[in-house]
């Protein structure tokens, strides 16, 4: 006979563990009302299914759920660590410890224990998320785009995970801008990457200026040229933008990108 544990995300999994019969009405209890938000009620039914001997793994993870949602993080823990060490293929508990792992700032445990849980189970989005969580709290802003990549492709149409996708590729961004002026004050690509900002911004002259910059410091670097031409254009510079279109092309002669932006030039400066 099967039982029914809360698994990951609260919703109710199958496990191949047996209770003894005398105990799988309190442990059922214990269910239903840690379901209900009756945490005490189920705190109560859990613990005498382990006091009376049904110390099994998954009774461990429920208790552990009972005492995180009750903020009682360190006995959480030490309720899914028992549970881990039951049956350390057991996943439920791993994502729990995880998630009160990061609750109480234990960043690098949570991470650690949140990598092995997403191992074990590389298409469970509640690891994929908290693994996320994680690695944001760490500022490893490629590990959770890499975690909210995997979410998107599991549910595409889920709004949360394009907006936490998003946010990360932000993270990401203003943390390559702070390595750039860490190790290369000067770089051309550090000026490029302000530039392209000011830019998403709505403030071209600034952009402008960071690009001339980009361009000053290497000239020999493809896109840049590109951008300042694509400036011009919008503040109707025409002979500006064509110049930055011919250098463009000097050095990318392939480049559909401006081959496009020169026949735009072209079509507005004989506009009437």
């Amino acid at each position: 006979m099967l039982v029914v544990a809360l698994g990951l995300a609260g919703r109710p999994v199958a496990t191949a563990q047996e209770l003894p019969d005398a105990l799988r009405a309190s442990f059922d209890d214990g269910v239903r009302a840690l379901r209900a938000g009756k945490l005490a009620e189920a705190e109560t039914a859990f613990r005498i299914v382990l006091e009376k001997g049904g110390n099994l793994a998954f009774v461990h993870n429920n208790l552990g759920l009972v005492y995180q949602q009750r903020g009682r993080h360190a006995e959480a823990v030490a309720q899914f660590q028992e549970a881990i060490r039951k049956d350390p293929r057991y996943v439920a508990p791993r994502v729990a410890l995880g998630a009160s792992q990061l609750a109480v700032g234990q960043v690098a445990e949570a991470t650690a224990t949140l990598e092995r849980a997403v191992k074990l189970a590389p298409r469970e989005p509640l690891a994929l998320l908290h693994l996320a969580r994680a690695y944001e709290r760490a500022q490893n802003w490629a590990g959770a785009v890499e975690q909210y990549r995997a979410l998107r492709e599991l549910a595409p149409k889920e709004p949360e995970y394009a907006y936490r996708l998003g946010k990360a590729y932000l993270g990401l961004a203003e943390w390559s801008l702070r390595e750039l002026r860490t190790l290369d004050p000067g770089s051309a690509r550090l000026q490029q990457a302000l530039g392209h900002n000011y830019r998403v911004q709505g403030r071209p002259d600034q952009a402008l200026r960071a690009l001339e910059r980009a361009a000053r410091a290497d000239p020999s670097l493809p896109e840049i040229h590109l951008a300042l031409a694509q400036i011009h254009l919008e503040q109707k510079r025409f002979a500006d933008a064509r110049r930055e279109i011919e250098l463009e092309l000097a050095l990318v002669p392939e480049s559909a990108g401006a081959r496009a932006l020169l026949a735009r030039v072209e079509a507005e400066e004989h506009k009437p």
